[in-house]
């Protein structure tokens, strides 16, 4: 049985997967579901619980943004040195860390109000987050090396448990609190996410740890021509950064102003609030594996889809509240209805944007191992985590300040902006291919068909 990482030539993509490619997925779906149900299950009843505690709005959401923030951090440091860390010790680790910061969350009802809350709740997040970060930039790493061929059609299929995980964790935990209190939601979620360390170390690999993660003489020793700084370099991985940077920011400004927005204008109850959110978590679930495949059989279409996907999540947000130069009164029938498009939309652009990124690096000189996949799977991690920051950060300063459907309408329009940038930039490159290629063929038809031959010319006579 070969290693996944073998440098032997590679076979043809069989329509068969592996049993090692199964257990792979198997194990990388297990990670993003148990991850996302423990991600979302705060929304429902954690800002009423620490409002109780004294805590500000304010300070609410920092709670929930630092979350984000040392997510990016995290990402940045472990997808750089995740070859000498090891794949299958960081996936291990991350999920042992981040379950036992989620149960611990789970006990901090129990100390006194103010300050010494709030602290120890920025400590459990900041810690949970790394853990987090290292479990999910690694298994990127790991889907990209054992499925190098269908990267676009497995990642459509992770993001079906991502979706699972974020329609279950709001009515769950709302539930589970509403039934059995604070703490059970938090425990229940932590021992859910606790198994999976023992699922992934009998499923993953025996990897050697920490020198080498798949036994390749490319991927045992990172590449120092590989680095963060050369591949932020690179103007199109930059804008699909910026890309990636608006949907994760768009969802991260709905998860802290949508409920609000909901019970005050649509008068709907917290409950409600958490089915309408499957609205939105839905269709990006669904939808993930259909523009998956499609993103793989068809890579030329991947442009198109970030345009159009990103041109629907522009015109989908204005409508959301909607933006009041439309003069159009909040219904919830608009409002689930523009939700769907922002998950159908949201799945379509991102889907494609992280093939994309793997290629603009290969194109640009980055070898194809470990070390590239490490350094573009912490990049994009990196990049969302910081739209997660921003979004509920300065959405929810735009909110207070105006109310949310002004700050709907400028996700849409930061949205709107990086899709016109991305497509000005296609267009440019395009143009510029196209004349050097006109330019080449002129040049072609103006040499002459047979070598000049004056200089050989001699006096006979």
């Amino acid at each position: 049985e070969h290693c996944i990482g073998d440098s032997s030539p590679a076979e043809t993509p069989a329509t068969k997967m592996s049993r090692q490619q199964i257990l792979t997925l198997i194990a990388m779906a297990s990670i993003n579901f148990s991850s996302m149900i423990c991600y979302s299950i705060l929304g429902p009843f954690f800002p009423n619980e620490a409002k109780k505690k004294g805590v500000s709005q304010a300070m609410i959401g920092l709670i929930f943004g630092i979350y984000a923030l040392c997510t990016l951090v995290g990402s940045l440091l472990l997808g750089k040195y995740i070859v000498q860390i090891g794949a299958k010790f960081m996936i291990v680790a991350g999920l042992f860390v981040s379950s036992g910061c989620t149960v611990l969350f789970g006990f901090l009802d129990q100390v006194s109000d103010g300050t010494v809350f709030i602290v120890l709740c920025f400590i459990t997040r900041c810690i949970n987050a790394i853990g987090f970060s290292a479990a999910v930039t690694a298994s990127f790493a790991v889907l990209a090396k054992v499925f190098p061929d269908n990267i676009a059609t497995v990642l459509g299929f992770m993001e079906i448990f991502t979706g699972l995980g974020l329609i279950l964790g709001p009515p769950l935990g709302g539930w589970l609190y509403q039934s059995f209190g604070y703490e059970i939601p938090f425990v229940f979620m932590g021992c859910l996410l606790f198994a999976t360390v023992p699922l992934n170390l009998w499923i993953l690999p025996n990897y050697s740890i920490p020198v080498c993660l798949f036994h390749s003489n490319i991927d045992a020793v990172p590449s120092s021509q590989n680095s963060f700084l050369r591949l932020c370099t690179r103007i199109k991985i930059l804008l699909i950064c910026f890309v990636v940077f608006t949907l994760s920011s768009g969802l991260g400004f709905l998860d802290a102003t949508l409920s609000i927005f909901a019970i005050e204008k649509l008068n709907l109850s917290a409950g409600s609030v958490g089915l309408l959110m499957i609205g939105l978590s839905l269709p990006y679930g669904a939808a993930s594996p259909v523009f998956g495949v499609i993103s793989d059989k068809y890579p030329s279409n991947r442009k198109w889809m970030m345009v159009i996907g990103g041109m629907a999540t522009a015109v989908s947000f204005c409508f959301l509240g909607p933006l009041p130069v439309f003069h159009i009164r909040s219904q919830l029938w608009l409002t689930v209805l523009m939700l769907i498009v922002v998950g159908f939309s949201l799945c379509m652009t991102c889907i494609p944007t992280f093939a994309e990124m793997i290629a603009c690096a290969h194109e640009n000189g980055f070898e194809e191992g470990l070390s590239t996949l490490g350094l573009v799977s912490g990049l994009f991690s990196a990049v969302w985590s910081a739209g997660m920051f921003f979004g509920p950060t300065i959405g929810g300063y735009i909110t207070q300040a105006l109310n949310f459907e002004w700050s709907a309408g400028v996700q849409g329009a930061i949205a709107f902006l990086a899709e016109t940038v991305d497509h000005a930039r296609s267009f440019f490159f395009r143009s510029q291919k196209a004349n050097r290629t006109d330019r080449s063929l002129s040049e072609g038809e103006k040499s002459p068909l047979l070598p000049k031959t004056d200089h050989l010319r001699v006096d006979v006579s």
